[in-house]
């Protein structure tokens, strides 16, 4: 059984889940592959059960079947990328991670993403430069930073693609490859007998979904897997508050993605991504609501992906941060969101 994080900017490595003879869990580092699990890549009939549709979910059910697995199933409560793997940023940076050990993990990443958006027919992926903005006047890369604000060149080789478009193409690609998504909430895992071998997957409905490995790509809601195996899963999620503005030109005629310091009057840090599609999405509100434990359960205000929106007073306050950047703010926002981010303690 694997349990994975389901990243935005960041990466968590995977981590393999077997109980022990004596009926403890027992926790180990297990080394990154693409693909997921390599002995499931080799057992053509192994029975998969990937819980969870978001981007990790879609990613690992993709690769899967690319490598010739046959019997793959996705369960997922909601829908396909109904959180982070639908409202994140989708900005890529291939060099951040250069000096720390996940630099070939950055690298290759920033690499995949363009080979899939080829594969995929991803058309929100594409190069962008970014800038790094100071919330004070002065001279402006861009054109439209036409308030007050200051910007200069911080990276010319980044890139961004739409979460949404991403993961949801990725996992319409699995099923054409033959993988199954199915609608249902996890309940717990049924074992065969004393053994440490995964027998199953109970969903709350009383079905038993038959299969030989599990794989936990819940993002936040990973932590469930608390309360079927009696072990901790150390991570909190991290709700933050974002915004979109529909049909803005200079999103597709000057593109350019923003990192903006620290503005204490709105204390916001916004990070703007224009998209190829028109839209301008931002994020780095602040305020963001760290949440644990009994808020992701049954009957908490952060049980479902449904129930995430966005804090009003955290939309006010990066409305105002933009609109005093640039004149493409002064409309209220389109659309305001919000995700829930998880936050393992390696990220």
């Amino acid at each position: 059984m694997y349990l994975l994080a389901d990243p935005i900017s960041r990466v968590s490595l995977p981590f393999n889940l077997r109980r022990t003879a004596q009926n403890r869990i027992s926790l180990r580092a297990r080394s990154f592959r693409v693909a997921a699990s390599s002995a499931a890549m080799d057992k053509e009939k192994e029975r998969v059960v990937i819980l969870g549709g978001g981007i990790v979910g879609a990613s690992i059910a993709y690769f899967m079947t690319l490598k010739g697995a046959k019997n793959v199933t996705v369960l997922e409560r909601s829908k396909i990328a109904a959180s982070a793997g639908g409202k994140g940023g989708g900005f890529l940076a291939g060099g951040w991670g250069d000096g720390s050990v996940t630099q070939e993990l950055h690298r290759r990443s920033f690499q995949l993403h363009e080979e899939l958006a080829e594969t995929l027919g991803i058309e929100s992926y594409r190069k962008i430069q970014t800038l790094s903005v100071s919330p004070s006047g002065g001279s402006n890369v861009a054109s439209w930073l036409d308030g007050t604000a200051s910007s200069r060149l911080m990276d010319p080789s980044t890139a961004q693609v739409a979460p949404y478009e991403y993961t949801t193409k990725m996992m319409q690609a699995a099923q054409d490859q033959g993988a199954t998504v199915q609608i249902g909430t996890a309940a717990g895992l049924e074992w065969k007998g004393d053994s440490d071998q995964v027998a199953g997957v109970r969903l709350e409905s009383g079905e038993v979904l038959d299969c030989d490995q599990v794989v936990v790509a819940m993002g936040i809601w990973s932590v469930l897997l608390e309360d079927w195996v009696q072990m901790p899963v150390p991570m909190e999620g991290v709700k933050s508050t974002s915004l979109v503005y529909q049909n803005v030109e200079e999103a597709t005629a000057e593109p350019y993605a923003l990192f903006c310091g620290e503005n204490y009057k709105y204390s916001t840090h916004l990070e703007v991504y224009p998209r190829a599609s028109g839209e301008i999405y931002i994020c780095g509100c602040g305020g963001s609501d760290y949440v644990s434990g009994a808020r992701l359960r049954k009957g908490g205000d952060c049980e479902m992906p449904e129930q995430i929106s966005s804090d009003p007073k955290r939309v006010q306050a990066a409305s105002q941060a933009f609109r005093d950047m640039t004149s493409i703010g002064n409309r209220d926002p389109d659309v305001t969101q919000a995700c829930m981010r998880p936050c393992p303690p390696d990220a």
